[in-house]
């Protein structure tokens, strides 16, 4: 039987008459990299904002490691371990990189607004944080201003407070959104380095970034799913060409090219 980490049964959410998600039935599978895709207006980053409580349903369910978690709250769901990048990736960019990493550390432990503290109590974080550093390729960059970072170094060091929280489940909502060929490449391959061990759900424009490194894809349209598979089954799927390319097979194809 599949591991099943989180699922939705008839997840919807409706606005004064307009139904941004409706009945939608999500499994992602432990260890997995799942992709939720689509185009604008499909209900993605709303599905993202159903899953970790920063909208109410109108109607459905979620399940957590096999627990009902609809009725919690943003900040129970987080220390459940369903973590969304930006939640507390909010860098901070007048600290450096490391200091950006140990504030992640510090909300784990409950210490997030103890500004009083000595820096000696707090350089006791100093290992686990060039440890994320080193796991993200941000080490040379430890004590360099997050201001002066490169845009993609700065997602990447999203990426290493998000890991910060030791996530179970980690939610990356459009991690390439911006960023040039190279960048894309270096983020792809990051993410793809911390799946090792954990579970990703990821809302993804990029095809090329999809079809590299997702094991199952979710094409939302107005709101519901309308094929779920590998990157070979739906770019294949002559409903999702028309809907998510506009019309022909080629266009998706050469999304990925």
């Amino acid at each position: 039987m599949t591991d099943v980490i989180l699922e939705t049964h008839n997840l919807t959410k409706a606005f004064k008459g307009f139904t941004a998600v409706n009945n939608v039935n999500l499994r992602v599978t432990r260890g997995h990299i799942h992709a939720l895709i689509g185009p604008n207006g499909a209900g993605k980053t709303t599905c993202f904002n159903l899953l970790t409580k920063f909208l109410t349903p109108s109607s459905g369910d979620i399940l957590f490691n096999g627990k009902n978690i609809t009725a919690c709250q943003p900040a129970e769901i987080a220390r459940q371990g369903v973590i969304r990048s930006f939640q507390i990736s909010a860098v901070f960019p007048h600290l450096t990189v490391l200091e950006n990493v140990r504030v992640g550390l510090q909300r784990k432990l409950g210490t997030s607004f103890y500004f009083w503290q000595s820096a000696e109590t707090l350089n006791q974080l100093n290992e686990r944080a060039m440890g994320l550093l080193e796991e993200v390729d941000l080490t040379s960059f430890a004590h360099t201003l997050t201001l002066d970072l490169p845009y993609g170094r700065k997602r990447a060091l999203e990426i290493a407070t998000t890991l910060a929280m030791d996530p179970e489940l980690m939610l990356l909502d459009e991690p390439t959104q911006g960023m040039g060929h190279e960048d894309v490449h270096r983020v792809t391959e990051l993410i793809r380095k911390v799946s090792v061990g954990r579970t990703i759900l990821m809302v993804e424009h990029n095809m090329s970034v999809i079809a590299g490194i997702c094991d199952k894809i979710s094409v939302l349209q107005r709101g519901a799913v309308l094929a779920e598979g590998s990157y070979q089954e739906v770019s294949r799927n002559p409903q999702v060409m028309e809907a998510y390319m506009g019309t022909s097979a080629t266009a998706l194809e050469g999304a990925h090219a």
